[in-house]
């Protein structure tokens, strides 16, 4: 074989690695029967060890390296040339990372991700204080390891939004706080919907049914789709051709799965969208969680809680749940743009979204910049709740437990969240200038439209381009929360009054 047929052969092998590793933890965070788990674990960190020592060995270094030369980097086509390129990179970070530390950075994350559903569950963060702690100081040493000359959060920060930093996040952050409090504060002082009527019980077959039918009318094709149920909803590439999404249903409140199914429905229509060509190479494999998460947050709150979304899907709506006989679309439209200051991250208004994330971007900074006790974060949690929101949760199950990120080590990837909100007042821009009104296209039932903008302009190119590169390329601006803002102020000063 040719270098690069023994280069491709070996990603082939690592792509069955990790199919076998996602549907693993797909199984272990879903189905998985207790008395499993623990195998489960076991086996997953057994693949991911000898994944990483395939990916990481001298052969595949070499080959790497090699291919890396300009005699052969040459003779590469555009898409080769990429994977190569940025394979070189990251190889270049993961062999300073020594193996056994690896096989117990493993360990210690996944025990600590079967840990925190018990702890959160039980609302006990005595249960997780010590998994946390470990996960913390595992995480300080593997980015020690792959990137020494970085600092550890904005290593992981542009680990999850390549080319990001503190700086740009503080400054667009900054232009967030400084608008939006003042228009928060307005809003709270207006006559809120009435609750009351949605607090009814609805099973969760039905909405589950009514969730698979939402992301079939945003463009799915559900040929290559699945859900199931979890204690955290969230997406997962298993493979190519093969993208599941989970959900937590409520059965007292309908409004969370609904709209949980729309934001991870974004997620995986853009896993879905990658161009083919990219199977088994570094540009399918998407980390700018950014650009990920504001195709998630553009279903979700851009589109999803623009009324003109469910105009054409109304009649299916009460058909699926008829306990909306009595609900009007305006009184459901009124209260899913309800904005209140709340415990859940997950179940927050638009609005109040931004500041749960600054929250969580405030203790990680105070985590690996500021050196904070993990003793010492509910308080700090519950402080800045009350700082932010005017609201101090009961108990750590809505307070520092409700998120499963830390548990696996997804340390700066919250930032993302909102820099993904932040694209999409952008984004809106862009398609209303190439589309015209989003509102005349949701309205006549031509969503599908707006997903093949995205398929064209994102989603088909995976991460051969930076989120930077995408907004330059599809905005012609550089970042700015302006575009966001101006959205914000519109939509609620109509909704508010």
């Amino acid at each position: 074989m040719t270098k690069l047929e023994e280069y491709k052969k070996i990603n082939k092998e690592l792509g069955f690695m990790a199919h076998a590793i996602n549907l693993m933890y797909w199984d272990m965070q879903t189905i998985a029967p207790e008395g499993g788990k623990e195998r489960l674990s076991d086996s997953i960190t057994y693949f991911s060890t000898e994944m990483f020592k395939k990916s990481t060995s001298d052969e595949y270094y070499k080959l790497v390296c090699d291919l890396s030369e300009p005699e052969e980097f040459d003779k590469l086509d555009d898409v080769m040339k990429f994977d190569v390129k940025k394979t070189k990179k990251d190889l270049d970070e993961m062999r300073r990372i020594p193996a056994d530390f690896y096989e117990e950075y493993v360990k210690t994350t996944t025990a600590s991700s079967m840990i925190w559903p018990k702890a959160k569950q039980t609302s006990d963060y005595s249960l997780y204080e010590e998994p946390l702690k470990n996960t913390i100081e595992a995480v300080k040493k593997y980015q020690k390891y792959k990137r020494p000359d970085m600092e550890v959060y904005d290593s992981l920060i542009d680990q999850f939004e390549e080319g990001m930093d503190t700086k740009t996040i503080d400054r667009v952050f900054g232009e967030l706080r400084e608008e939006l409090i003042p228009l928060l504060d307005e809003i709270l002082k207006k006559p809120q919907p009435d609750h009351s009527k949605f607090t009814m019980f609805i099973p969760a077959y039905k909405q589950a049914e009514l969730c698979k039918m939402l992301v079939e009318y945003m463009g799915m094709d559900m040929n290559g789709f699945a859900q199931a149920e979890t204690e955290h909803p969230f997406t997962t590439g298993i493979a190519p051709g093969d993208v599941r999404i989970t959900n937590h249903y409520h059965e007292n409140d309908i409004l969370q799965p609904i709209f949980s199914a729309i934001h991870e429905g974004g997620h995986a229509l853009f896993d879905q969208n990658i161009d083919r060509k990219y199977d088994d190479t570094a540009g399918s494999q998407v980390n700018m969680m950014g650009l990920h998460e504001s195709q998630s947050r553009f279903y979700e709150n851009i589109l999803g809680r623009n009324i003109n979304f469910w105009k054409p899907i109304w009649p299916k709506v009460l058909e699926i749940i008829p306990e909306f006989k009595d609900i009007t679309l305006e009184d459901f439209v009124r209260e899913i743009n309800h904005v209140e200051n709340s415990f859940i991250r997950t179940e927050a208004d638009e609005l109040t979204y931004c500041l749960h994330v600054i929250l969580r971007y405030d203790i990680e900074r105070a985590i690996f910049v500021g050196g904070a006790d993990v003793k010492d974060l509910p308080k700090m949690w519950n402080d800045k709740m009350q700082e932010y929101l005017h609201v101090t949760p009961k108990n750590d199950a809505e307070g520092i437990l409700q998120d499963m990120h830390w548990s696996d080590a997804s340390f700066g990837y919250f930032p993302s969240y909102l820099l993904g909100s932040i694209y999409d007042g952008m984004f809106l821009e862009a398609i209303e200038r190439d589309l015209g009104s989003i509102d005349d296209i949701l309205a006549a039932g031509d969503i599908k439209k707006i997903t093949k903008w995205l398929n064209e302009n994102i989603h088909q190119y995976g991460a051969t381009r930076t989120s930077k590169e995408v907004l330059e390329a599809v905005c012609h601006k550089e970042l700015s929360a302006q575009p966001l803002i101006k959205y914000f102020k519109e939509k609620y000063k109509k909704i508010y009054g």
